[in-house]
């Protein structure tokens, strides 16, 4: 704490690196010589790396800050708080524990310098990956080597030398530890398996998986009978040997061969999900579903009414239609639990977690009496509840939290003192 203005030494620091940058802020570098901008970029990559170290360095002892506000972590928080992607910033939480509980020779590499973020994270990844039996002064010697190859090799290379390192520090165990890390790759094969998505904004979705080999090679042969690319069908559904005129690139013929197996499965094999059965639900007006014209949504999703009506004939799916006035389901105070009904309505209106800066999808919240209480009189209305994911669910029935309404609906937690 400086004892002189009662500014901590970490926030007066951010003080000085925004008036410094305020400084800077309308010098242009087209002036500079070619050594000068050679040598900036060269310091403001270092400093950059120190920069991101002091920032880890604080969210590793945030959790206060989480707790405060009834946040999931300080990641969550962050993320929400600073407008920054959620999967980086759990990311770098992720690595500032690291460097706080086991890798400390990484973190003063950052710290000093001689270390940056993108290498710190393939170094703690293959020093992670380390046996678990492994002698202390052995993993000490593994991120010694790592951090002094810092000074020579970028990212890639490290993740490279980071899976050789034991033949290097520790020859004798290393083709035993070769042969229990494969049997742990095949076995944890599962646990690696992730699924991502990604708007784009012009009506389509990035996806990203990850699976086992057999896992993707089992969702290949599913999608590659939907394309058949040698064989075509004859008119009385008889495959024939002819070859196929798709001229569509074989990416393109995948894309729909997965869009059509996607449609194609029947919901009643699917396990419950959020309390109901699996369904995919459609929201449209009556005269748009009679006449195929005007917008429909699937989720938050616009989908042109003709669309709809086209799901309709091929995929199982609940319409939600609605009224000249929009109305859908109330229910009085005779039942505690919200009906399925009620859920895929709120699921329509709320379309995720109505915690604040909570994005967890609707399917997997539960429905919350959210004015009042049932056991206090509450009523188990469409009106009176909302979706709360499992964590945000327990905070609201939690005595040491406050939960306040905001004016959009969404409800806020804070930490009683």
């Amino acid at each position: 704490m400086d004892h002189h203005t009662g500014t901590h030494p970490l926030l007066a620091c951010a003080a000085t690196m925004a008036a410094a940058l305020k400084d800077v802020a309308g010098v242009e570098p087209v002036f500079m010589t070619t050594a000068e901008k050679q040598a900036a970029l060269l310091e403001l990559s270092r400093v950059t790396g120190q920069l991101a170290e002091l920032r880890l360095r604080v969210l590793a002892t945030a959790e206060d800050v989480a707790e405060e506000t009834a946040a999931r972590d300080a990641a969550a928080w962050l993320a929400h708080h600073a407008r920054l992607d959620r999967s980086g910033t759990r990311r770098d939480a992720r690595l500032a524990t690291a460097l706080d509980r086991r890798w400390t020779r990484v973190a003063a590499g950052l710290r000093e310098g001689t270390v940056n973020l993108d290498q710190a994270h393939e170094i703690v990844r293959a020093l992670d990956a380390l046996p678990d039996d492994l002698a202390a002064e052995v993993r000490t010697q593994a991120e010694q080597r790592l951090v002094e190859r810092a000074g020579q090799f970028g990212p890639r290379a490290l993740r490279i030398l980071g899976r050789r390192v034991l033949e290097v520090v520790a020859p004798e165990v290393a083709e035993e530890h070769e042969r229990k890390r494969l049997e742990k790759e095949e076995a944890e094969a599962e646990k690696a398996t992730f699924f991502t998505s990604r708007r784009r904004g012009d009506g389509t979705t990035d996806l990203k998986i990850r699976l086992s080999d057999a896992a993707a090679d089992r969702l290949m042969t599913y999608l590659e009978a939907f394309t058949s690319p040698r064989r075509a069908s004859r008119s009385d559904g008889v495959a024939s040997d002819q070859q196929s005129d798709d001229r569509r690139p074989y990416d393109q013929r995948l894309g729909h061969a997965f869009v059509a197996f996607l449609e194609s499965v029947d919901p009643d094999r699917m396990p419950l999900h959020g309390g109901d059965a699996t369904t995919v639900i459609i929201t449209l007006d009556l005269a748009s579903l009679l006449s195929g014209l005007g917008v429909a949504l699937v989720g938050d999703q616009p989908i042109t009414a003709a669309e709809a009506r086209r799901m309709a004939c091929t995929a199982s799916i609940i319409p939600m239609v609605l009224g000249g006035e929009s109305e859908i389901l109330d229910q009085g105070r005779a039942r505690r639990l919200f009906t399925p009904a009620q859920r895929k309505a709120m699921a329509v209106r709320d379309r995720h977690c109505r915690a604040e800066a909570c994005d967890v999808p609707a399917a997997w919240c539960e429905a919350h009496h959210a004015n009042r209480p049932w056991s206090q009189g509450g009523r188990t209305d469409l009106s009176d509840g909302v979706l709360l994911c499992n964590w945000h669910h327990h905070r609201a029935h939690d005595h040491r939290y406050d939960t306040h309404r905001q004016p959009n609906g969404d409800l806020s937690f804070n930490r009683r003192t």
